[in-house]
């Protein structure tokens, strides 16, 4: 019988353990092949990060010190009573001290700097650098980061190398998550000991079996299913790691990974970005408090959140500081001083990631043009983009404040809006909102509503009669006439179903006048309008239907705004950009988005189109306008058939501002653009604090005041008379005048005496602006 078993079963059992040990062995050779892969690999999917604009800073600058602070804590800096290190600052009245971060910029690194700000009234006074009161003529505030575009799991970390890492964090996780670290090989049975006792003294579970490279493992390589295999597998993966890997490797990969919080639809990971998200400071500028505090959430990041259970997070950080005590890693005297802290020192920050929607989904469409989704979720790419984030804060408030006003007061309901803001000199799209509630994400109105533009395309049928030689004083009629088109009769109508007969040009444009601009587009033709209206920079589609002329042609608020940019920078095209330049995970620059510009009109034609849209604002639709020296703005109204939309498209000095306001269901709103959209934007003016256009006046402009009636010259003592700019070479003229050389006239005086008035109003501006200042330093002297 014993033969008969050597002889029969001992094979089977040799060959069973052969093809066994030949399974584990494969097996283990398979789990070192993926932890190889993902460990000498990319570790993590880094998404793309979206920056602001810096904040520039020198002496003169506009800029309100509130506003100032307000863009510091957009940007994540603290507050604090004295500024220790970069990302914090102090104010003293008008006076600011702050150690800027560093950051890289296309250009090259900007390292910390510590300056001193002086501000008075609404400028910044002087710049100094704070250890030796030095001038300093420029700084750059680093840009706040706004959002990221992420994979489908939503993970965002700030990876650290392990020269970035603290001493003292290293030294903290190994007393509190395994004090054996650098002496197990991965797992530590005589750890698995220390925390059963440790539990069963306790009465529950106080701490845990698993090593730090078993939590690494269950992190970056498993699921979170409890099974006796899956354990098993945790194991040989955390023996195979630590065999293969140094332990400061598997410790910064552990610091990288570790799940310690959660920021909306944002996992916060890693104790980078823990660092900055809890307290606004960069690892190597946290306390001992807080990098204890910090530990203690690996255990239960909910449960011990510092903002949502401050008490549980406090008990937490008090057994944390207790374990480093007793490892000899800080001294009992530290500990007490530690435990004295407060959680926390900072509110939680106003930026929350991707606050800003409907402008993250304009910026990832342009990137998409020239990049592959995979490389905007996981290559880590840089994103400078030119939006301000105080702009776009008083814009979304703005609007929606004033959406709710108006419904409020008319007993309206579902109405929507949409706006856009660039700079003027750079087209540059400083704000957008997609939406009366901004912060949420969906259909983007801004970039997506193509609506009927109504009266908006006006100022492209004006512009062209302007180059064709029409002066703002031509007459041009207003009376009732009747097209047929494709076998169809139109017969358009003015707003008020009013004719007003023979009318300035200017005044035709001022006051929306339908008959009178249909006629005029007529005459200079329907194909040289539509030639304007690409020239200002629409690429849509455009039938050659007289109904073009009155706005007969859907848009998007964007598209809009790209049109009236050719307006406000003087007759340049300039495609608007949200990009300034992309960098790649290291700080490489891989492209620049410069300022393209392209001359399509003359600036003096552009010039009178302007004093047109200003004639707007003073006596025409935007006269309602309820802003201080709101007659001094330029813009023009818009509103469709039946109401159903709202527009306002309009200048300061510095910015261009378009607003649409309807419903989705594109029924009528009872809101024309003066009664709707032109509201909304006085109060986002407002609120900017923006001074009014002032377009440079070119030398070929010349003055003349007309009669309103006979639109030909007149005198100063004519109660019915204006004052226009021309183009030289097309001034008024009487009807017995033929034209003679030119000489000194009563009306070169006037218009003399028109530039003399300009100059004098300036210098008076100036005088009063200097006055206020010195006042002011007399009385911060005083005090």
């Amino acid at each position: 019988m014993k033969k008969f078993f050597l002889f029969i079963f001992l094979p089977i059992l040799l060959m069973t353990a052969t093809i066994g040990g030949f399974t584990a062995y494969r097996h283990i050779q398979a789990l070192q092949s993926t932890i190889s892969k993902k460990f000498d690999g990319k570790k993590w999917a880094l998404p793309a990060v979206v920056y602001a604009r810096p904040l520039e800073l020198y002496p003169g600058l506009q800029l309100d010190p509130d506003m100032f602070e307000n863009e510091l804590l957009l940007c994540g800096y603290r507050s604090e009573k004295k500024v220790h290190s970069s990302g914090g600052y102090s104010r003293t009245n008008s006076s600011f001290h702050l150690i800027t971060r560093p950051f890289s910029y296309p250009g090259g690194k900007e390292e910390s700097a510590s300056i001193r700000i002086d501000f008075i009234e609404d400028s910044i006074l002087k710049i100094v650098a704070a250890q030796d009161s030095t001038p300093v003529s420029y700084v750059r505030i680093d840009p706040a980061r706004i959002g990221s575009f992420h994979p489908l799991e939503h993970e965002d970390r700030l990876v650290l190398t392990n020269a970035e890492v603290p001493q003292l964090l290293k030294q903290s996780l190994i007393a509190v998550e395994d004090r054996d670290f650098y002496q197990h090989h991965g797992i530590s049975i005589k750890g698995i000991v220390r925390a059963l006792l440790t539990n069963i003294r306790a009465g529950r579970t106080v701490q845990g079996g698993s090593t730090i490279t078993q939590q690494l493992v269950k992190n970056l390589f498993l699921n979170r299913e409890q099974t006796l295999k899956r354990k098993f597998q945790e194991a040989v993966m955390a023996i195979l790691l630590d065999r293969k890997y140094a332990k400061d490797e598997i410790m910064t990969a552990y610091i990288n990974e570790v799940f310690l919080g959660q920021d909306g639809a944002r996992a916060i990971h890693g104790f980078g970005l823990a660092s900055q998200f809890f307290f606004r400071r960069d690892i190597n500028d946290l306390s001992i408090a807080q990098i204890a505090t910090l530990v203690g959430m690996v255990k239960g990041p909910s449960s011990y959140d510092p903002r949502r259970h401050p008490e549980t997070a406090l008990a937490r950080r008090q057994q944390v500081l207790k374990m480093m005590q007793e490892t000899g890693v800080i001294d009992t005297a530290t500990q007490a001083t530690a435990g004295n802290q407060p959680l926390t020192d900072v509110a939680p920050q106003k930026i929350g990631f991707n606050r800003f929607p409907a402008f993250l989904d304009l910026v990832k469409r342009q990137l998409q043009e020239e990049y592959h989704e995979k490389d905007l979720n996981s290559d880590g790419l840089q994103i400078l983009t030119t939006l301000d984030p105080l702009t776009q804060i008083i814009l979304e408030e703005q609007l929606e404040l004033s959406i709710s006003q108006l419904e409020q007061e008319r007993q309206l309901s579902n109405i929507e809006g949409a706006a856009v803001i660039t700079s003027r000199d750079t087209g540059e799209i400083e704000a957008i909102v997609g939406g009366k509630h901004s912060r949420t994400s969906g259909f983007n109105r801004a970039l997506d509503a193509n609506r009927p533009v109504g009266s908006l395309i006006k100022p492209a049928v004006y512009l062209a009669g302007l180059e064709q030689g029409y002066t703002l004083a031509s007459p041009l009629l207003d009376q009732r006439l009747t097209l047929k088109t494709e076998g169809e009769t139109w017969r358009p109508e003015n707003y008020d179903r009013q004719e007003h007969g023979r009318v300035a040009l200017y005044r035709a444009l001022a006051k929306s006048y339908n008959l009178a601009t249909v006629r005029l587009g007529l005459d200079v033709g329907l194909e040289t309008v539509i030639d304007t209206i690409r020239r200002m920079g629409y690429s849509g589609q455009l039938k050659n239907y007289p109904s073009l002329l009155l706005g007969a042609v859907s848009m998007t608020p964007l598209q809009i705004t790209q049109i009236y940019q050719t307006i406000g920078s003087g007759g340049f095209y300039q495609p608007l950009r949200s990009i300034r330049s992309v960098m790649d995970a290291s700080g490489k620059t891989l492209n620049r988005y410069g300022l393209a510009v392209e001359q399509r009109f003359l600036p003096e034609h552009i010039y009178l189109l302007n004093h047109g849209l200003q004639r707007v604002m003073e006596e025409g639709t935007g006269r309602k306008l309820q802003i201080e020296d709101a007659g001094l703005y330029s813009g023009k109204t818009g509103t469709s058939d039946g109401l159903r939309d709202s527009w306002f498209a309009g200048f300061t000095a510095n910015r261009l501002s378009v607003v649409w306001l309807g419903k989705d269901d594109n029924t009528p709103t009872s809101l024309t653009g003066s009664t709707g959209a032109l509201r909304a934007w006085g109060d986002i003016v407002e609120n900017l604090k923006d001074s009014p256009s002032q377009p440079t006046e070119p030398e070929s402009i010349t003055w003349h005041r007309i009669d309103t009636t006979t639109f030909r010259p007149t005198s100063i003592f004519n109660r019915n008379s204006t004052k226009l700019p021309f183009l030289r070479g097309h001034e008024p003229v009487t009807v017995s005048e033929t034209p003679k050389p030119r000489t000194t006239t009563a009306s070169d005086i006037e218009n003399d005496l028109h530039e003399l008035e300009k100059e004098a109003r300036k210098n008076l501006r100036h005088a009063e602006k200097e006055a206020r200042k010195i006042i002011k330093s007399l009385n911060d002297l005083l005090k």
